[in-house]
């Protein structure tokens, strides 16, 4: 496969980047000098941060800044629930199914509201075929900046060959609760991915679960089948476009990230902003996505941005400790993630069961590309023989 050059530090599928320090690389200082400065400015800012505050509350010449940081507090937390509801109110009106010819319905569905592990609402939509057992169930976790009702035509496709499909909204994305566009953390998403599975299974005790995550949600959804309970559970997981080994503009970049994570987590990098990538490569839906007022296409927030190189490297780190059976789906033309680091993921996973398939001159968001109700039934295709029992081991294909 050709080397596809890649855009520095995506934001996953919503195609924004973040080129922060560029400039950093005509510096005249060596590595090691600014090494050296940044671990001093650092120090410095660990140290502000932990001696600022008592001298403050040790002063007998200030009045007490508690009342005022409390009522920020306050402040921000009401505009992030009234963003959350008129985001809550959107999702709610978007249609989930269409009808036949004949005026049938070709599915049921359903909207609910799931609280995750920290109690904040997640926005949930559920399809379920009109008639028959459901064979499996699918739970697709979406990418980056976008929502669970994006994926309606992929689930009609689903429940037509009798599979039930869950999806849930991130923190911050669709009908969920919090500010648009903000993750404070992916191990929060990876743990409300696993609450969220587990209450599905008890809820259909004895039906085969599988998880499906789109680009930086193929991501949380390979951390979350990481852990034994929760991989035990699984039949399988279905990976498109993963967000894998991501890179930053520069190495300083990672270096000072974790600072800037703390001190200014929802700030936006304005200046940084770029018309986005493409990432299918049908106009219409090229439209669809960026005029979806429920698609965050803001800068991408200093926090959101540590957090996708965080989970990133840790699941670079540990390819081999993979033993979940997936199949990974990803286009060579991507440049949103790195076709190549879901090559690596396929050659070093210790799975039993394994299989990827490379589609030449695809883009990121593959059930988005012209050819998408062919991708979505190689995924099915690939759910029906697992629960067939054929392990099908290492398989490779280029579509």
């Amino acid at each position: 496969m050709e080397s596809v050059q890649m855009e520095e530090l995506t934001s996953g599928a919503s195609g924004r980047i973040i080129p922060v320090f560029k400039n950093l690389r005509r510096s005249v200082l060596s590595w090691q000098s600014i090494r050296r400065s940044l671990i001093f400015i650092h120090s410095i800012f660990l140290w502000l941060i932990l001696l600022l505050p008592r001298h403050r509350l040790s002063s007998p010449a200030q009045s007490p800044p508690a009342p005022v940081k409390s009522c920020r507090r306050r402040s921000v937390f009401r505009r992030d629930e009234e963003d959350a509801l008129k985001r809550r109110a959107l999702a709610e009106g978007l249609e989930m199914v269409t009808e036949s010819e004949d005026g049938t319905s070709l599915c049921r569905c359903a909207t609910s509201l799931f609280y995750g592990t920290r109690r904040n609402a997640l926005f949930c939509r559920s399809w379920f075929p009109v008639a028959g057992e459901m064979k499996g169930i699918m739970i697709i976790i979406h990418g980056l900046n976008e929502h669970s009702g994006r994926y309606a035509d992929f689930a009609k496709q689903l429940t037509s060959r009798s599979f039930g499909v869950y999806a849930m909204d991130w923190i911050g994305h669709g009908g969920s609760d919090g500010l648009h566009g903000y993750v404070p953390s992916l191990d929060h998403v990876v743990a409300d991915t696993g609450a969220f599975l587990e209450k599905i299974k008890s809820e259909n005790p004895g039906i085969p679960c599988f998880l499906f995550g789109h680009s930086t949600g193929g991501a949380v959804v390979l951390k979350a089948a990481s852990y034994p309970e929760i991989e035990g559970i699984l039949e399988g997981i279905v990976l498109t476009s993963p967000a894998l080994r991501v890179k930053p503009a520069h190495p300083i970049v990672g270096a000072v990230a974790p600072i800037f994570s703390l001190v200014v987590p929802r700030f936006q990098f304005k200046g940084a902003n770029k018309r986005g990538i493409p990432v299918s490569r049908d106009p219409a839906a090229m439209l669809a996505k960026y005029s979806d007022p429920l698609v965050y296409t803001g800068p991408i927030r200093v926090r959101t941005g540590h957090e996708i190189l965080r989970i990133s490297s840790y699941l670079t780190r540990n390819f081999k400790s993979v033993t979940v059976p997936f199949f990974v789906l990803h286009g060579t033309a991507d440049r949103v993630t790195d076709p190549l680091a879901s090559q690596d993921l396929y050659t070093e996973a210790a799975s039993r069961c394994k299989n990827i398939k490379l589609y030449d001159g695809f883009l990121h968001d593959l059930l988005f590309e012209p050819e998408r109700e062919e991708i979505a039934q190689d995924i099915i295709d690939w759910m029906e023989k697992r629960l067939c029992g054929h392990d099908f081991e290492n398989v490779h294909s280029h579509w």
